[in-house]
């Protein structure tokens, strides 16, 4: 069978793995719809008993605010850390430019358990568990790398010349980067922002080592919840989540597009 990359074989290779790498979502939907006590597929009894009861559990959406402002904050903070790195990193031209851009990103390269054991040794020091500026720090650690990455990507593929043109026209260099880079970079910062957001709400791995009992997170609190139950009630959490989540990625499609924001579409 021919598997080459325009080949019929090959687009039946690549749907077959996208429907094994869906198939646990695509169960999770039916169980999110069902009214019995307990999981089982197919359902039993079909409703929204869980969508309905999701909202009076406390301890759920007290977690759900907790993540919503988490993500928010850490987003922030991560834009206003990586929008100069990645200017400095990809317009400065000095030494040990590609150590730093490589130093910033290692986190990307350690899985998530090391990350989170080698957060909370350093935290048990500075007395920063189960505080909201650990988590806050704890996140951005995660964050801050695909910011960098992706503003990054988006500037290297800008034409410096539009800057170079308006400084020989007599503006300053700030204004260059408010008026005229700034602007060229908003794809890649709405990008970034939402890859941002994202990955802090899902992060679960390592906000394990550092939440407590009176601070938590959205992901920990579904994550404690099935340990002790087995009713759908996170089936319908799930559906939610993965519902806005395929949400944002839509609208940032549809607004500015994914080879616009990487900045590929500036190249010739």
């Amino acid at each position: 069978m021919d598997i080459g990359r325009n080949s019929q074989g090959f687009t039946l290779l690549v749907g077959l793995l996208f429907a094994f790498l869906l198939a646990p979502v695509l169960f999770v939907f039916p169980i999110s719809f069902s009214n019995d006590p307990f999981l089982a597929f197919p359902p039993q009894s079909w409703g929204f008993k869980y969508f309905a009861a999701l909202p009076r559990n406390a301890v759920l959406m007290s977690a759900f605010r907790t993540s919503l402002a988490l993500a928010a904050t850490v987003t922030a903070l991560s834009l206003a850390l990586a929008v100069p790195a990645a200017y400095a990193l990809v317009r400065l031209d000095f030494r040990g430019r590609d150590w730093l851009m490589s130093l910033f990103t290692a986190p990307l390269l350690l899985p998530s358990i090391v990350l989170g054991l080698a957060i909370l040794l350093v935290f048990v020091r500075v007395d920063l568990l189960a505080t909201y500026p650990g988590l806050v720090i704890a996140h951005l650690v995660v964050t801050l790398p695909y910011a960098l990455r992706v503003i990054a990507t988006a500037l290297g593929t800008l034409p410096p010349a539009i800057e170079d043109a308006a400084a020989t026209l007599g503006a300053p260099p700030f204004t260059v980067f408010r008026r005229v880079t700034l602007p060229m970079m908003m794809p890649g910062i709405v990008a970034a922002s939402a890859l941002s957001f994202l990955v802090s709400f899902d992060e679960v791995v390592i906000s394990l080592f550092i939440v407590g009992p009176k601070l938590s997170t959205f992901p920990v609190e579904m994550f404690r919840y099935v340990e002790t139950r087995t009713d759908p009630l996170i089936a319908a959490a799930s559906v939610i989540l993965i519902v806005a989540t395929i949400g944002i990625v839509l609208v940032l499609e549809r607004s500015i597009g994914v080879a616009r924001a990487l900045g590929k579409a500036s190249q010739p």
